[in-house]
C-alpha cells in the first residue's frame, strides 16, 4: 500500500507529496495496531471502500540494537495504541473506520474528527523512513575527536575517530586494546561524544 505515496519535486527541491485524501488518527486498543490494520483493509475491500479508505499505517521506526555483538533490527511503535488512516472523511468512511473491532474513535475535538497537518504527515512519514529526508542516525563528531563505545563488543572502550562514514551510518574508531591501537568501524548508534 505504501507505494501509492506520490512524490513530487520542486524547484527549491522541496518534496511535495500528493495524497488521495487527508491523514487522520484512530484510536485504537494498544497492541492490537497490527491486527486493527488487517481488519480494517478487509473491511474495506470487502464494503467497496477502496475509492474513500486509501492507506492504513501503524507509525512505528527502525531501531537497531546489539545483544552479544549481533546486530538485531526491530520495530518500536511511535505512538502505541494509534493508527493512521489516508481516506476521505464522508459518513460512510467514517462509519467503516469507527465500527471496525478495536477501534475505539478518531482523535478530534467532540464528535468531528480532525485530520493531520501535512507538517504532522510528513514528519511521522519520515520518522517512519517512507519518505525523503529519513536518514541514519549521525552524532556531531570530527575526525580526531574522542568517543566512548555503547554498545556491541566494545562497549565502555574509548577511541579515536579516524573517518567518517555518514552514507552508511558508519564511523571508523581506532580503540586502545591491551596497548595497541585497534582500528574498529561501527555505526553511528554505537557511540557517544566525550
Amino acid at each position: 500500500m505504501v507505494e501509492q505515496i506520490d512524490q513530487n519535486h520542486t524547484e527549491e527541491g522541496q518534496v511535495e507529496k500528493n495524497y488521495p485524501g487527508e491523514w487522520y488518527v484512530v484510536h485504537t486498543y494498544s497492541g492490537y495496531e497490527n491486527k486493527i490494520k488487517v481488519d480494517l483493509a478487509k473491511r474495506v475491500e470487502s464494503m467497496g471502500m477502496q475509492d474513500k479508505i486509501f492507506e492504513i499505517l501503524i507509525p512505528e521506526e527502525q531501531e537497531i540494537e546489539y545483544k552479544g555483538g549481533k546486530r538485531k533490527v526491530s520495530y518500536k511503535r511511535v505512538f502505541p495504541g494509534y493508527v493512521i488512516v489516508n481516506m476521505i472523511m464522508d459518513d460512510d468512511s467514517w462509519y467503516v473506520v469507527r465500527h471496525t473491532p478495536g477501534v475505539t474513535g478518531f482523535v478530534g475535538s467532540g464528535t468531528k474528527p480532525i485530520p493531520l497537518q501535512p507538517e504532522e504527515v510528513e514528519r511521522i512519514l519520515k520518522r517512519m523512513g517512507l519518505i525523503e529526508g529519513a536518514k541514519p542516525k549521525i552524532i556531531d563528531v570530527e575526525v580526531g575527536e574522542s568517543i566512548r563505545v555503547k554498545t556491541g563488543p566494545f562497549a565502555n572502550f574509548e577511541g579515536v575517530v579516524r573517518e567518517l562514514l555518514p552514507d552508511r551510518g558508519k564511523i571508523r574508531v581506532n580503540i586502545s586494546m591491551f596497548g595497541r591501537e585497534t582500528p574498529v568501524e561501527l555505526d553511528y548508534e554505537q557511540i557517544e561524544k566525550m
